[in-house]
């Protein structure tokens, strides 16, 4: 089966993931995790990415679907896979569709804002392989320290997140952008909506 998760940062789109992988045992595949993986290894659509990245310029969609392609392109995606926050924009949801990639089901995660701000401003990532954790939801076992690989797990950028998404206008405009490519799979009818509330993984 092959899926499509979208919704805001701090939507909870990562941690159900987890849960679908493990029942579905099939890959997880984010923009962030497959843009780390090519860039380390060197791949032609890496080297590209990286070169934006040094200059501290967004990697443009044509790079992004490129990576994709070598992603899923891999022999643990025969099965099916979850993209998780891919599509972003129209630009990239066309590109799928024209790589002829069916999609069986798109989850829209919903959550209220004040939420998102609560989780975006105690999220903890590492550095190095880029687990996620949270202060108080989801604590590693040694404060500060990544489980997986025993480095400091810091917060993302370094800043509070409020600052970046997490925050009411960082949330309007990440609902926005997931909003843009909603009609893709609404017209088709394969959108489903999951309204998420304090209580729920996130």
């Amino acid at each position: 089966m092959n899926l499509i998760l979208l919704g805001a940062p701090g939507a909870g789109k990562g941690t159900q993931a987890e849960i679908i992988c493990a029942k579905l045992n099939i890959p997880s595949i984010s923009t962030g995790n497959i843009l780390r993986a090519a860039v380390k290894e060197g791949t032609e659509m890496g080297l590209k990415a990286k070169s934006f990245m040094d200059a501290g310029a967004l990697v443009p969609d044509e790079v992004i679907i490129g990576i994709l392609k070598e992603r899923l392109a891999q022999p643990d995606c025969a099965n099916g896979f979850i993209l998780d926050g891919v599509p972003r924009t129209i630009a990239q949801a066309e590109a799928i569709e024209t790589m002829g990639i069916r999609i069986d089901k798109v989850l829209e995660l919903q959550v209220e804002d004040n939420v998102i701000v609560d989780r975006m401003s105690g999220r903890r990532v590492c550095e190095k392989c880029g687990a996620s954790y949270h202060i108080v939801n989801k604590k590693s076992k040694v404060e500060g320290v990544c489980d997986l690989l025993r480095r400091q797990a810091r917060h993302p950028q370094g800043r509070p997140a409020r600052n970046r998404a997490g925050s009411p206008e960082g949330i309007s405009r990440a609902d926005r952008a997931a909003g843009g490519v909603l009609p893709y799979p609404r017209q088709a009818g394969r959108d489903q909506v999951l309204p998420l509330h304090r209580g729920d993984h996130g």
